[in-house]
């Protein structure tokens, strides 16, 4: 009898010539890891360790075939002949673990913009991308040849680095071989466009080149859409019938299922709280329609969601990214049952924000995630001296520094002034949309617990406590405050002075403030940000899930501009209006007096003034509770080992708290 609680997920399956060990598929996804174009050692550490921990199929992050195919310089290039020794090396790697390892040669069409490449836009017609908005250049003939070579190239490229397979992308998200097949962007009269076989055409010529290049002994899939999810788009039985002709002409093995074009990417990469398994009803009906393995993904965290769409028959493999990115051993985890101990991805999208950045691909809160040389899983080294140590803080750095200083061997006694752990994260979850954001601080404190952390809330620590309990090291954790004072970056000769008018009235309150308590439904709040990021707009969806009417007024020139790296920004304005939320840009606090609040144009000096408001919350930042460090500062002298993380650092994300509470842990 099979022991594990997930028969199906645990079972083998073959893949044209190759047998996956199990059904899980770590599905494609950037890294900037990249270096001149090609993967890197950090390349080969990423993905060898997924596979060690389980992983049955690695799908390697979208590459270029095409030197007009290069959003940004961190790309790498499949048909540059450099790739193969570096192929050669992640290989070694991930084959010592017992994974498989594909390529995914790829363009993106019109979805980019020329800026990085030099080069103008390539698009089967003139149709601008929604979110780039560059008009493309109309690819000819020639320019087709070059893209079918390009292909041909990089599965060549692929087989001389002892890779697996090549899973041939762009009829997914809404890139260029989407483009040629959806008549929403191929307007073309040639023999690439009109009937479904003129716009399939191109897709089976770069098909058959791959296998030509590959053989017989390796794999060869395609990534699909099984949804277009906008008017005039493939749907879901347009994709079957896609999906039922190319695996008709025998040269693939599998059908790799995604959703969504860049007219609404919020179904590519969904941030919370978006359903887990959203995308399996489409994938189910391409499933249907063909004879070869389908891998579906869409929002899969936890391993009953996996075995439940394998056994329903959704798919064949369950493919994760961001699950994987936040936990590497998801796979190791969930077969020895211990899935309460899998580090959740939340979808918060911090992944997305990081590669926005231009940075290295990171997690919220597992601070590994591209580091896995440094700071991957058996790195951690048991300390040689164990030390009496304090962090003070119940956030999630102070957490996570206590976890890592107790896996060192430390006693460890963690601190919290409040009643429950978790700091902002569990402020920030009250607002419906990111209930999942919890799991962060949910997950560290079963982890705290489980390693034998000391846990004393409701605990004020003062400096003379800790000198008195004899701590060998303290981790201050303590956070930051809620600013309160009016002013915006607008104005920074200000901030140490005379706050705005009106700001130290009691029905004035900061975004840290409107969270930790309720409102009276029908009330009249104004949130003010001067931010840009999301704390106000979490604090505008929590008071208005309770009932109040809610304007949101800014200095910027439209609500939250920083949500564009995570890509839901226009997911976050949308569910504001739909709940009712009225918005104002460009308009900067004045004062506040009593019911009504005073603003100015920030370019026309124009007087506004709302009334009537029973409620004024201010996002502006925050300021770092930093005193108990100063206070312990002088012992320094004395031997004391003092450390300063998170907020209380510098008021930021809780991924910056995460990592410094990892390194003040390690350093200890």
């Amino acid at each position: 009898m099979n022991a594990t609680p997930y028969p199906t997920l645990f079972s083998p399956m073959r893949i044209g010539p190759k047998v996956a060990r199990n059904r899980t598929w770590m599905s494609a996804h950037a890294t900037l890891l990249v270096k001149d174009h090609v993967f890197t050692d950090e390349h080969v550490a990423y993905y060898a360790e997924r596979a060690k921990h389980g992983v049955a199929v690695i799908t390697m992050e979208a590459m270029a075939v095409h030197e007009t195919s290069l959003p940004y310089r961190g790309k790498a290039l499949s048909f540059d002949p450099r790739m193969v020794p570096q192929y050669r090396k992640i290989a070694d790697a991930v084959h010592e673990h017992g994974a498989l390892l594909l390529a995914q040669p790829w363009h993106r069409g019109r979805e980019t913009n020329s800026v990085a490449s030099g080069h103008p836009v390539w698009a089967p017609s003139a149709v601008p991308c929604a979110v780039y908005r560059e008009m493309p250049h109309v690819m000819t003939v020639q320019d087709i040849d070059a893209i079918r070579e390009g292909y041909r190239l990089s599965a060549r490229h692929a087989r001389d680095g002892g890779l697996d397979g090549v899973e041939v992308h762009s009829m997914s998200h809404g890139y260029l071989l989407n483009q040629f097949l959806s008549p929403a962007t191929n307007h073309r009269d040639d023999a690439f466009g009109g009937s479904l076989e003129n716009r399939l055409r191109l897709v089976m010529e770069i098909i058959q080149a791959t296998r030509e290049e590959v053989g017989a002994e390796m794999i060869v899939g395609v990534r699909i859409n099984s949804d277009d999810g906008h008017e005039g788009g493939l749907r879901p039985d347009d994709w079957a019938e896609i999906a039922s002709r190319m695996t008709a002409s025998g040269l693939i093995d599998y059908v790799s299922c995604s959703h969504g074009t860049y007219l609404n990417r919020m179904l590519i990469y969904p941030t919370s709280p978006e359903s887990h398994g959203f995308q399996m009803a489409a994938t189910r009906r391409v499933k249907q329609a063909v004879d070869k393995p389908v891998v579906g993904v869409g929002r899969i965290v936890t391993p009953a969601e996996a075995e439940k769409h394998l056994a329903n028959g959704d798919c064949d493999f369950v493919a994760m990214a961001r699950a994987l990115i936040a936990d590497p051993e998801w796979v190791a985890k969930a077969q020895r049952g211990e899935a309460e101990d899998i580090r959740p991805c939340v979808g918060a999208n911090w992944c997305m924000s990081s590669i926005f950045a231009q940075a290295p691909i990171a997690c919220i809160h597992n601070p590994a995630a591209g580091q896995e040389k440094e700071l991957g899983a058996g790195t951690l080294r048991r300390a040689e001296r164990p030390k009496k140590v304090a962090v003070v803080g119940g956030g999630p750095g102070g957490m996570r520094a206590a976890l890592t200083a107790r896996q060192r061997g430390h006693e460890v006694t963690l601190f919290e002034r409040g009643q429950e752990l978790g700091g902002q994260v569990r402020l920030w979850s009250r607002a419906p949309s990111r209930t999942e954001l919890a799991g962060v601080a949910d997950w560290l404190e079963r982890q705290v617990v489980k390693a034998g952390v000391q846990i004393r809330t409701q605990t004020i620590a003062t400096e003379d406590m800790l000198l008195a309990d004899g701590y060998d090291s303290i981790v201050v954790a303590t956070g930051s405050k809620g600013l309160r004072h009016g002013w915006t970056p607008l104005r920074p000769e200000r901030w140490n002075g005379a706050p705005v008018p009106g700001t130290d009235q009691p029905h004035v309150i900061s975004y840290m403030e409107a969270l930790r308590d309720r409102i009276a439904p029908g009330q009249r709040a104004l949130i003010y940000d001067g931010l840009g990021g999301r704390q106000a707009v979490v604090t505008a969806e929590y008071l208005a899930s309770q009932g109040a009417q809610v304007e949101f007024v800014t200095w910027l020139g439209q609500p939250a501009p920083d949500l564009a790296a995570s890509r839901d920004w226009g997911k976050t304005y949308g569910m504001l209006k739909r709940m009712g939320m009225r918005f104002a840009t460009d308009l900067e606090l004045v004062a506040i007096e009593g019911p009504v609040v005073r603003l100015r144009d920030v370019y026309t000096k124009e007087e506004v003034v709302r009334e009537a408001i029973d409620t004024v919350v201010l996002a502006l930042g925050a300021e770092a509770q930093d005193g108990l460090f100063h206070a312990l500062a002088p012992r320094r002298a004395a031997g004391l080992d003092l450390r300063l993380i998170g907020d209380a650092l510098a008021p930021r994300r809780a991924d910056s708290a995460i990592r410094e509470g990892e390194a003040a842990g390690r350093a200890i």
